[in-house]
């Protein structure tokens, strides 16, 4: 099967059937860096980056002008020459031609936990996004130096929930409910932010008694929250939130919206005091593509389909598809399945393009049929790759991704308060 890359070259070119949501996907992200803030073609590329945004300074002419097999022949020759010293880390969601160098392949926090097994390295390249980086700096060691290959490579979800928009509304929150437990002990509110946001965010709910969650531990970091918390305040993906509350048993109507620059949110203090779950005014663009009319249209077409999407998508979604998870959870029930199996994904496009490749056995296709992967992981170029590596390997650490050491220590308090969180 062909990777995602050169089917977007196909299609731009009119040589494939199908579509892209813009052709400008067929550019190397190197011609994107250059300009003013953005988060690059793709899903996020209509989501409005922040003035501060990270930005890649321009890359050796060498790698923006060779060929993928000469990349592909320079990565490898590097990683050869680094050996022990140096790991790499693929998300799910990177594009193929990156994904086949790395030693590990996995979500965020699988992959900052798989650097670790690493002792001997002494580079840890993490082909994914900033906040991952920032992650991976926490759990490493000191001696560790984590490289992102493209700076520019953010996330529009994490940059939706800022520190001090979050502590706006947290000073806020506490002029309304004040800080005194009730007669069990539970606080007013306690914060829970996704591993989907920045080191400054994971530090903010480390300081105030909150914790981290992903997306396959959400229910029962809900439930570590609420028997310490009357209520939660959960950033920065309202969909995750929604989507698990609502599993548990919270009523929609006790999941107000909080929007950032508004006065309580745009919410009354009646609507505030009955919350059980005040919900951020954020999202993930890659999911917010997928629709209840794709899910009908697959249905139709592939009467024997099972729809799995993922839990940052719209609640009507989740509840229309017959499964909702992680991407942990997409991949297992994919290779638990009988042979022969029809699958409809709803996830970001690389991965399931890559589960259909690992398994012939099923039918298996991406419920969204608008080629639209995520802008930010596709700043992540084999080019890239490239520099970066040679440049560890004439001893030069570059696009280092340092965390404040008092920054990290409470972002680790709340990663350690989510791992201590077991079902």
């Amino acid at each position: 099967m062909s990777s995602v890359d050169s089917t977007i070259q196909r299609l731009t070119l009119g040589s494939s059937p199908g579509s892209t949501c813009t052709t400008d996907l067929a550019k190397a992200p190197w011609h994107f860096d250059a300009g003013a803030p953005s988060y690059g073609p793709g899903s996020s590329m209509f989501d409005a980056a922040p003035p501060a945004t990270p930005r890649q300074g321009e890359i050796p002419a060498e790698y923006r002008t060779a060929t993928d097999g000469e990349l592909e022949d320079r990565i490898l020759a590097a990683k050869r020459t680094l050996g022990d010293r140096v790991v790499v880390l693929g998300h799910f969601y990177q594009r193929d031609e990156v994904v086949r160098h790395a030693d590990f392949v996995g979500d965020s926090f699988q992959l900052a936990n798989a650097a670790l097994t690493r002792d001997r390295a002494e580079y840890i390249v993490f082909c994914g996004v900033h906040f991952m980086a920032e992650t991976a700096d926490i759990l490493s060691r000191d001696d560790q130096a984590v490289v992102l290959p493209n700076l520019a490579a953010g996330c529009s979800m994490a940059d939706m929930a800022d520190e001090s928009s979050v502590a706006e509304c947290w000073e806020q929150l506490q002029e309304l409910y004040g800080t005194a437990p009730d007669a069990d002990g539970r606080v007013p509110v306690i914060p829970v932010t996704y591993m989907n946001s920045s080191a400054a965010l994971k530090a903010f709910v480390g300081r105030n008694g909150g914790i981290v969650c992903t997306s396959s531990n959400a229910a029962t970091v809900l439930e570590w929250a609420f028997a310490r918390g009357q209520r939660v305040l959960f950033f920065p993906d309202q969909h995750l939130g929604r989507n698990t509350a609502k599993a548990m048993g919270v009523p929609l109507e006790l999941m107000p919206l909080w929007r950032p620059r508004k006065a309580l949110g745009g919410n009354t203090p009646a609507e505030l005091a009955d919350a059980r779950v005040i919900l951020w005014h954020g999202f993930c663009s890659v999911h917010k593509r997928f629709s209840v009319p794709q899910i009908e249209r697959a249905r139709a077409e592939h009467p024997d389909v099972r729809v799995i999407v993922h839990p940052e998508c719209p609640m009507e979604v989740v509840d229309a598809a017959d499964a909702a998870g992680s991407t942990d959870f997409i991949q297992k029930a994919v290779a638990a399945a009988h042979p022969g199996s029809t699958f409809a994904i709803g996830t970001e496009v690389n991965m399931v393009n890559r589960l259909a490749a690992q398994h012939p056995e099923h039918t298996i296709f991406c419920l969204d049929p608008v080629v639209c992967p995520c802008s930010t992981m596709y700043r992540i170029h084999p080019g890239y790759l490239a520099w970066v590596l040679e440049e560890l390997v004439a001893g030069r650490v570059v696009n280092r991704i340092s965390v404040a050491p008092g920054t990290a220590v409470d972002a680790r308090t709340a990663l350690e308060r989510m791992l201590a969180a077991r079902p």
